[in-house]
């Protein structure tokens, strides 16, 4: 029969007793009973027996890794949350751990701070991930309700509180940074500023001063001492935005940052130390980089500790109903109007788009419609989106129009609405002039316009 005391208690697995006595101090200290055992074996019969709030498995320990007992609980208690502990230079097993389940993992050494932080969030949903339909503000409005983005959002959660490097892989459009400063907010740094740096918008010969600054008189123009984005950032999160776009000599520059925690201003004599924890994305895979050596295959490995991919939209489809429903509201705000109802007919279509801008393109797409919407339904017809020319025809969810014919009820009411101003018209739809007067032309050709000239 189950006890009281067994039925709050977190069950400590480790084969270390000082780690053991460490871990069970620590969870009293913050008002939880603790049960410990030295080896996967003895776990089990426990989980079997009585009923634990949590589960705190090492990785590492002979005759039966973390793992293992990780996977075993889940068969007899799947609702029963497991965090892992691992060593910094294994964090392939805390990858593999959260594939399999686990809540949640902290890396050695860890701090008290850090391993509260860990117990909070799996106590308070026992599986460690987000639900369905999540719109947490700390999240930074990551809204979703797919598996594999919810597992990403919970293994990013759960490396926030460490200082390893990551590395965010992903389509343009998919949210990556947007990942990266929800990664900083639940980072012990969150109050200090997230620095980020585009390394594909700024010229080659100006990202090293961008990242590194420079002193005074280091070259023409550089009349005092300018501080880099590296020391802006200074015990805080910098964030380097596609950088599959640096040039190989930045590349070494950046390695030995990594390495020596230290930066060479552009003309300075001394290195300075430096403090930050580094978040870089990229939308091409950067192994294929490394193989056509476009990419240092150290830097690579250097800032792939951490490794997160965000699927793309046409991946995770059934997020869209609550992507759409988010942007609606949020830019009917921006816009001081009403929300419209959006009708069920919509949805279909949106779904049935291909999304190459992923997630941004499907906002700019909302965020225009809602501009020119003026109705308290917002219909199929009314979606002011741009359908490329080599999709197949479709029925719509009622089957009443296809998509080249939506598309050009869109066009020509976008054009009613601006009084036939073309160039309004095209900025409204998110199109080029030339587009729209290619669209008339072919209308016209068609014999569907009439009184428009092309």
């Amino acid at each position: 029969m189950t006890t009281a005391r067994e039925e709050r208690a977190i069950l400590v697995v480790d084969d270390e007793e000082s780690m053991q006595c460490a871990l069970s101090e620590a969870l009293s200290r913050i008002g939880h009973q603790v049960d410990c055992v030295s080896n996967g074996y003895d776990a089990l019969k426990k989980v079997a027996s009585s009923s634990f709030k949590l589960v705190i498995t090492d990785v590492r320990m002979p005759k039966m890794s973390g793992l293992e007992v990780l996977q075993e609980i889940k068969k007899v208690s799947p609702q029963t949350p497991v965090i892992v502990i691992t060593a910094y230079g294994v964090i392939h097993d805390a990858v593999e751990a959260m594939k399999r389940g686990a809540s949640d993992y902290i890396l050695k050494p860890f701090s008290f701070e850090a391993l509260s932080a860990s117990v909070k969030r799996a106590l308070m949903d026992g599986r460690g991930q987000a639900g369905p339909g999540v719109r947490d503000q700390k999240q930074r409005e990551i809204v979703t309700g797919n598996a594999k983005m919810n597992k990403c959002i919970a293994l990013a959660r759960s490396v926030a509180l460490s200082r390893s490097t990551v590395l965010i892989q992903g389509e343009s459009g998919t949210g990556k940074e947007l990942l990266a400063r929800f990664i900083h907010q639940h980072s012990d740094c969150k109050d200090k500023p997230f620095v980020a740096v585009n390394c594909a918008a700024i010229p080659e010969n100006l990202l090293e001063s961008e990242l590194f600054g420079y002193e005074k008189g280091a070259f023409t123009g550089a009349n005092s001492k300018r501080l880099g984005k590296f020391e802006l950032a200074h015990g805080s999160t910098l964030l380097l935005d596609e950088v599959s776009e640096m040039c190989l000599k930045l590349q070494a520059k950046l390695l030995r940052v990594l390495q020596e925690f230290e930066i060479d201003r552009v003309g300075g004599s001394d290195p300075v130390p430096i403090d930050v924890r580094v978040i870089a994305t990229t939308n091409v895979a950067l192994q294929d980089a490394v193989e056509k050596g476009n990419f240092r295959e150290d830097l690579y490995y250097r800032l792939n500790v951490i490794p997160l991919t965000i699927p793309p939209l046409r991946e995770r489809k059934e997020d869209i109903p609550l992507l759409v429903e988010h942007f609606v509201r949020k830019h009917s705000a921006r816009c001081n109007k009403p929300a419209p109802q959006v009708c069920p007919e919509v949805i279909p279509v949106l779904q049935g788009y291909e999304w190459r801008g992923n997630v941004r393109e499907l906002e700019n797409v909302i965020e225009r419609t809602v501009l020119l919407h003026k109705g308290e339904k917002l219909l199929a017809e009314h979606l002011v989106i741009e359908w490329p020319q080599h999709r197949p025809r479709r029925e719509s969810a009622k089957g009443a129009q296809t998509m080249k014919d939506m598309e050009k009820d869109l066009i020509l009411k976008t054009l009613e609405e601006v009084e036939g101003n073309r160039t309004h018209a095209a900025k409204a739809l998110g199109i080029s002039i030339r587009t729209l007067r290619n669209k008339l032309s072919e209308y016209k050709r068609d014999n569907t316009v009439q009184g428009q000239s092309a």
